[in-house]
């Protein structure tokens, strides 16, 4: 079994979305492994430390990398399970509409806009004066893709288990009213993040329904790194020699008739102008 193969094709072949997954597991095993190292010589190393945002300005300053770490960082098994599956839940329902590389950019400023609200309020608030605080994990930006998805088809129904099925407006303002009555529990850091990832999220598709991308200065940035984010393609059908046979001949055939039929799909849901400008060439060729 060639596992790490597997894993490093996969990665390589998948979406934004099964990357922003790798790395989130991949950061959680590593930092796992490094505890056990670190127990069994002796040492008393904890690498959240290093990774997770502390909420002081001076050790903020010292630390100027945990704004970008603390959205890949989870401690807990149920804590990286319940964030993953938000993230792939509504990550999915993004990509409906959405291509990759904005996604990138809502996880990526939505983590950011829950740091900032979250460094803010623990040193302007009365309540956090005494209070050392460390914030980890990446429910902001999970916020940040639930409320930009509910803004931009807030009357799309999803079912939840043992409940039924609600539109995502609802659940979005659900999630919302409940991190703002629960800044007072054991969790304030994070319920504060929730609600600056959830700002952003807002924020961001308002901005592109008026033609302004926010993302797009950060996604130039990220395209700088070699195979990590590069953007991907939901569908790019280049034959260099003619079909085999008829059956190799019906299947390219089947490829791309089930491409236009997500494309209607998308336009009977969202209208025209929510086609990415590859969804938009393609319908264009088959209309030829």
């Amino acid at each position: 079994m060639d596992i790490a193969g597997d894993i490093k094709r996969t990665f390589k072949e998948g979406s934004v979305l099964t990357r922003l997954i790798y790395i989130n597991l991949g950061v959680f095993l590593a930092v796992k492994l490094v505890a056990v190292i670190f127990y069994l010589a002796g040492q008393p190393f904890s690498l959240v430390e290093w990774l997770a945002i502390p909420s002081r300005i001076d050790e903020l300053i010292l630390k100027p990398w945990t704004p970008v770490t603390y959205m890949f960082l989870h401690e807990g098994f149920l804590h990286i399970l319940f964030n993953i599956l938000g993230l792939y839940w509504f990550g999915k329902l993004f990509l409906y509409h959405f291509e990759g590389q904005k996604l990138l950019s809502v996880y990526l400023l939505g983590g950011l806009a829950g740091a900032l609200i979250y460094v803010i309020v623990f040193n302007v608030s009365p309540a956090f004066e005494s209070v050392r605080g460390l914030m980890l994990g990446a429910s902001a930006s999970v916020f940040a893709i639930l409320m930009a998805v509910a803004v931009y088809d807030p009357n799309r129904e999803i079912h939840l288990f043992f409940i039924g099925r609600f539109q995502l407006k609802y659940v979005a303002a659900f999630y919302v009213v409940l991190s703002i009555i629960s800044i007072s529990t054991d969790n304030p850091g994070g319920n504060l993040a929730h609600i600056g990832g959830a700002a952003w999220g807002w924020f961001y598709i308002y901005q592109l329904r008026r033609g302004k991308d926010w993302g797009a200065g950060l996604i130039k940035l990220t395209d700088k790194i070699p195979d990590l984010f590069q953007a991907e393609n939901h569908m790019k059908v280049t034959y260099k020699k003619p079909p085999r046979d008829d059956y190799e001949y019906n299947r390219q055939q089947n490829v791309k008739q089930e491409e236009i039929n997500r494309i209607l799909d998308k336009i009977a849901q969202s209208g025209y102008e929510s086609l990415t400008k590859k969804e938009k060439e393609i319908l264009f060729k088959q209309g030829k």
